[in-house]
């Protein structure tokens, strides 16, 4: 059966709930529409997340991102709404969603957003030599 555009995001129990781990998933091809031209608008999506009970499916990803096409939405509204999607159906320890749009009349834009669950605490980092 092939893949059609869907808001839907399925996801998968987390292996090691136990543990805080990094999951980083680079989408290179999202693109939606400048509302006000209706031409489109490309960006570079980078998710990062640390993970709860449940994990992002990719395929279900690719076809939510998908999903925007044909849709105009500002830079700042579609990042936040992504974030929000994603939080609302994994509910993750921590998740950043980077949105690395490409020039557009002469500007680039990068919007970057954050959820953080409310009792989670991030581990210190370790600076290896």
């Amino acid at each position: 059966m092939p893949s059609a555009p869907s808001r839907s995001l399925e996801t998968f129990p987390n292996p090691q709930p136990e543990r805080d781990y990094t999951i980083r998933i680079r989408v290179p091809e999202f693109t939606c529409l400048c509302p006000k031209t209706g031409q489109p608008d490309f960006a570079e999506l980078t998710l990062e997340y640390i993970p709860e009970a449940r994990c992002v499916e990719l395929k279900a990803l690719k076809n939510y991102v998908w999903s925007y096409r044909d849709e105009g939405a500002f830079h700042e509204a579609v990042t936040n709404r992504i974030l929000g999607d994603l939080v609302a159906a994994t509910e993750p320890r921590f998740m950043r969603l980077t949105a690395d749009f490409n020039v557009r009349g002469g500007i680039y834009t990068k919007v970057v957003v954050e959820h953080r669950a409310a009792d989670w605490q991030p581990q210190p980092q370790v600076q290896l030599p």
